[in-house]
């Protein structure tokens, strides 16, 4: 399968995807997280979409969209869905999965609960939605903020969370062979991180973090209401996300599955056929992809 990369101007700003497979096929929606950009599921789009019509788009900040400054665009969840709400609307997609990963979660939770009738099924990969998934292990810097944003905790973020060493730990720490996670992941989040104003702009979004655990309540009501089809394939060894916040699904969505994965928190650097099988045997159980099988090998 041959992946495009395109660009959809959405409300003034240029909108980076990645596309692949048949425009006929069930449309699945893959949403990224930070620091992280549609890089991320370069395996995945091509191991999917031979059953999908795989979309990955960046937010704004991100990737290859464009980075307007925060004094021209505010950096917060609920604009990121209202951009991602408007790209979905412009490519026509009626209906569609989500793959939620990390701030991929907070994206799509809230696009799911503005249009629950959208929403065929969702992937859930190390992404948030109870209060035992925030440990204070890694979030107290965080919740500092979140009390008091001032210019000093944004700058003791900005140094410890954003230098190269923590942006190369995001990706190697929790796997089992860091030789098997690919350093351009974290070279690619490095130079577009140190573009002018960009770490404000990400600093301004992780203090807008501090909004999304008010809005658990009404995503779990979403999934009570609505049960969408819910596969889980979680890294077990993420310090960020650990696997303490996979098991509360349950609690709302008993009919999820949940699988544990042998990873960190960007599990798809060295578990993307792994989780591509559970996927296809995931979604063709449930007659929610196209027929074409999947490509993985193993």
């Amino acid at each position: 399968m041959t992946t495009y990369y395109r660009r959809a101007v959405i409300d003034g700003a240029k909108i980076f995807y990645r596309e692949a497979g048949d425009p006929g096929d069930p449309a699945f929606l893959l949403l990224h997280g930070f620091p992280a950009s549609s890089f991320m599921f370069r395996r995945l789009i091509d191991l999917l979409a031979g059953q999908f019509h795989v979309i990955a788009p960046d937010y704004p900040g991100f990737g290859h969209s464009d980075a307007p400054p925060p004094s021209r665009f505010s950096y917060t969840f609920d604009r990121l869905t209202d951009v991602i709400e408007q790209f979905t609307e412009h490519l026509g997609l009626g209906r569609y999965g989500l793959y939620l990963q990390d701030f991929g979660g907070p994206v799509g939770f809230r696009l799911a609960t503005r249009h629950p009738e959208r929403v065929s099924f969702l992937v859930i990969q190390n992404a948030n939605a109870y209060e035992d998934g925030l440990p204070d292990s890694f979030w107290a810097p965080a919740r500092k903020l979140w009390a008091d944003p001032s210019t000093a905790n944004r700058e003791a973020i900005r140094a410890a969370g954003m230098s190269d060493a923590a942006l190369e730990w995001n990706y190697v720490h929790g796997t089992s062979d860091p030789a098997l996670i690919d350093p351009d992941s974290w070279l690619l989040q490095s130079a577009l991180l140190n573009r002018p104003g960009n770490k404000d702009a990400m600093l301004d979004l992780l203090y807008d973090y501090r909004t999304n655990p008010g809005l658990y309540p009404r995503w779990h009501d979403y999934f009570r209401t609505h049960q969408p089809p819910t596969l889980i394939t979680w890294g077990g060894n993420d310090e960020i996300f650990p696997e303490a916040g996979a098991h509360p699904y349950h609690n709302d969505l008993p009919q999820a599955e949940i699988v544990i994965l042998d990873a960190g928190h960007f599990a798809l650097e060295d578990h993307a056929e792994v989780v591509a099988r559970h996927i296809s045997r995931f979604t063709s159980a449930h007659a929610l992809s196209g027929a074409r099988g999947l490509r993985a090998k193993g």
